[in-house]
């Protein structure tokens, strides 16, 4: 039956509510197109209703990775670079750290490092680049952020060149090991020995039976002597660890023997018909006697003329050296003494010098001035001596000196 005009047909068959129009089918000759060409002016002829986005992404959007999770792995890849990165930085720089703590190689020669009071880390690793025992002071300070730096007391260092950082912190930790020695004019060998028995590893007693053994010997000395009495070089020697006795004693037999070479001793020696061992024995006297520059030439010659007199030198130093004493008063017992060293009982030299001479006074000896002088007593409280030829001059300055406090 067909609708009346005006009235709703109804459903056409295989149509019912939620069903959409027959795929297949297209309007009609007289219904208008839902979707013309015209309204999609960029798909293109024929593309038809597929192309608005309601049915798929924007396909510009793939392509160009614009979008937010583009976005979001561009930063991924970014964070991943950086910690790759990271890890390389930190894994090479230990590597480095590593092969500058451990060095390759045989450790080098030794060296001295100053450290002076209130250095800190940065200055202590400075210097002891410089002087080649690290390679690296950076190096060494992030080292020391991983392992426990020792607090550095100020004072002298021995360090083998190329040394690992581990030996570096052995040494600072221990303290100084490198000590001067000051042996100044006028020790003897026993003084020098009490004072090598000071250091770290030294004994007096053993310098001294190394010195006096005979092992040892100087140019200067005579066929069968044993004793390196006033053929030592005197100043300061750096004593390192390890310093034997033995090394240190040849050091100063080399000291003396050069400078006495340049004070031309063998030539100036035959000059006054004295030997070389005479001529030190004698500047080892002066040394005692003299004490001051201006007085050591004409002691030198008071000790000449009495030799060629034939008279005994009389010289209190002398027998204040046997009795092991440096200075004070000598008394009638002193003087009583029976030892070669007594030049009041003895005519001559004594057997030995009695002291280690400056270069001043070997000098004098070799040079001194011309004078009749037998006699000399100090007079004036800055040492200063009075010389005089005659027995009877000798005791008015002996007066002279007594009324000014000095007798």
């Amino acid at each position: 039956m067909s609708p009346a005009a005006g009235e709703d047909p109804g459903p056409l068959p295989g149509e019912g509510p939620g069903s959409g129009p027959d795929p297949v089918s297209g309007p009609g000759p007289d219904e208008a197109d839902p979707y013309p060409e015209d309204a999609f002016p960029d798909a293109g002829a024929g593309a038809g209703p597929d192309v608005p986005q309601i049915y798929g992404r924007d396909p510009g959007e793939e392509a160009g990775d614009t979008g937010a999770g583009g976005g979001r792995r561009v930063w991924r890849i970014a964070a991943l670079a950086f910690v790759l990165l990271g890890l390389a930085v930190i894994v090479g720089g230990y590597v480095w750290v590593s092969s500058e703590a451990n060095p390759s190689g045989r450790p080098g020669p030794q060296v001295i490092v100053t450290v002076r009071a209130g250095s800190g880390v940065n200055q202590v690793a400075a210097t002891l680049e410089a002087k080649q025992v690290i390679g690296s002071s950076l190096a060494y300070r992030i080292w020391g952020q991983f392992h426990s730096l020792p607090g550095v007391l100020a004072g002298a260092y021995a360090f083998d060149k190329n040394s690992s950082f581990s030996e570096v912190n052995s040494v600072l930790a221990a303290g100084p090991n490198v000590f001067p020695l000051e042996i100044p004019p006028g020790f003897t060998v026993s003084e020098v020995a009490r004072r090598v028995g000071q250091l770290p590893g030294h004994h007096a007693s053993a310098f001294d039976a190394v010195a006096t053994g005979g092992t040892l010997h100087s140019p200067w000395q005579p066929v069968g002597s044993t004793s390196l009495e006033g053929l030592l070089g005197t100043g300061v020697y750096v004593v390192v660890p390890g310093e034997t006795d033995s090394h240190l004693l040849t050091l100063m037999i080399d000291r003396f023997d050069n400078k006495a070479t340049a004070l031309g001793l063998a030539a100036g020696s035959a000059s006054l018909g004295l030997t070389p061992y005479q001529v030190i024995t004698i500047a080892s006297i002066v040394e005692k006697e003299g004490v001051i520059a201006k007085n050591l030439g004409p002691v030198a010659r008071v000790i000449l003329n009495r030799l060629g007199a034939d008279m005994p030198l009389q010289m209190n130093s002398t027998v204040l050296y046997s009795e092991g004493r440096d200075g004070g008063p000598v008394t009638s017992k002193d003087l009583a003494l029976h030892t070669p060293y007594n030049t009041y009982l003895n005519k001559g030299l004594t057997p030995t010098p009695i002291c280690f001479p400056s270069s001043a006074s070997l000098q004098a000896a070799l040079d001194p001035p011309s004078g009749p002088w037998l006699y000399f007593v100090v007079v004036e409280p800055d040492g200063t001596e009075a010389f005089s030829d005659t027995y009877r001059q000798q005791l008015a300055n002996e007066a002279l000196a007594k009324q000014r406090g000095l007798g």
